[in-house]
């Protein structure tokens, strides 16, 4: 089967053996995959968690459908229309406990496989982490990519009675209204903190989910109110920063860090069993909407990667099998 694997002159794509199910698993013939920020470092040959380096396969999710199950696996059956976490292969073996359903039959395989990381990563942050209640406002810190756009829309659905999404490009920022923002900001406008402020009464926003952090950590604590929360989902203006202990004593703010490379197995599948409890309904409907930027070929994954470097897409790139 076609794979793309990291070589020592970067990624190819290569012919290697087609998985099997073992136990607990389901084999998934994949039709369509989405990009993410980490394959740019791991087709750099950096690792992402445990994963990443020579003979690595690229790839954080899919969506295809059902090949085979593998022993002791129930729920699901061969055909089943389904999407979640694996590489740029054209089958993937993966724990049944971390696959989700496609949950409209119209759905396309490009459209789901512009899902399964944004949901689990925005419900887990919003919900589980973050402890969002009904009309509380949310900051999503980097909310033109496909995972921002996706946790202002669950912050919306879930309650939240202020939204704001921030994006330093004007073009993008301008199109965060039509993805649940009430306020759109630029943190490159160095009033950004106060224009969140004016927009909260004064008073700071209750939580804020932050994709960037870098040169935006102490300013997040400005921006939040005294007992706010602050989630760091991603580094992806720097991963060291000066940090103002006095500023975060001084408003009690709750500040935690999260990631999906140490999560074991089982914590993943409990983090999809809460967020399907919560958003399988919307999900169903089609409550969600994800802009698909372009899609390319797997055969042209290094131009798809390219474009995503470039960082001038708007929500997904996605590659078609």
């Amino acid at each position: 089967m076609r794979a793309v694997v990291v070589t020592d002159k970067g990624p190819a794509l290569s012919d290697i053996p087609r998985p099997e199910a073992r136990a607990g698993q389901v084999l998934v013939r994949v039709h369509a995959n989405a990009l993410n920020r980490a394959d740019l470092a791991m087709a750099a040959g950096h690792l992402h968690g445990a994963r990443g380096g020579l003979g690595a396969m690229l790839g954080l999710e899919w969506a295809g459908e059902i090949a085979e199950l593998g022993p002791g696996v129930s729920g699901f059956s061969a055909g089943d229309r389904v999407m979640g976490s694996g590489g740029f292969a054209d089958y993937v073996a993966v724990p049944v406990a971390q696959v989700l359903r496609i949950p409209d039959a119209n759905l396309s395989f490009e459209e789901a496989a512009c899902f399964p990381v944004a949901l689990r990563t925005m419900h887990n942050a919003i919900v589980t982490v973050g402890a969002m209640q009904p009309g509380e406002s949310v900051l999503i810190q980097g909310a033109s990519s496909g995972v921002g756009l996706l946790g202002m829309q669950i912050a919306r659905q879930l309650g939240a009675a202020q939204v704001i999404g921030s994006s330093t490009n004007p073009a993008r920022r301008a199109r965060l209204t039509e993805f649940g923002a009430d306020l759109a900001i630029d943190t490159g406008d160095p009033h950004w903190v106060q224009a969140v402020l004016d927009a909260t009464g004064g008073k700071g926003v209750d939580l804020i989910v932050d994709q960037i952090s870098g040169p935006l950590v102490t300013p997040n604590m400005r921006a939040a109110r005294v007992l706010g929360r602050i989630v760091n989902v991603g580094r992806l203006g720097g991963q060291k920063t000066e940090f103002d202990a006095d500023l975060h004593a001084l408003r009690r703010i709750a500040y935690t860090g999260v990631t999906f490379r140490t999560r074991t197995p089982e914590e993943v599948a409990e983090i999809n069993r809460a967020m399907l409890e919560d958003l399988g309904p919307a999900l169903a409907h089609r409550a969600f909407a994800m802009p698909i930027d372009s899609v390319f070929p797997l055969e042209s994954f290094a131009e798809a990667l390219a474009k995503m470097k470039a960082n001038q897409h708007f929500g997904k790139i996605v590659l078609r099998h």
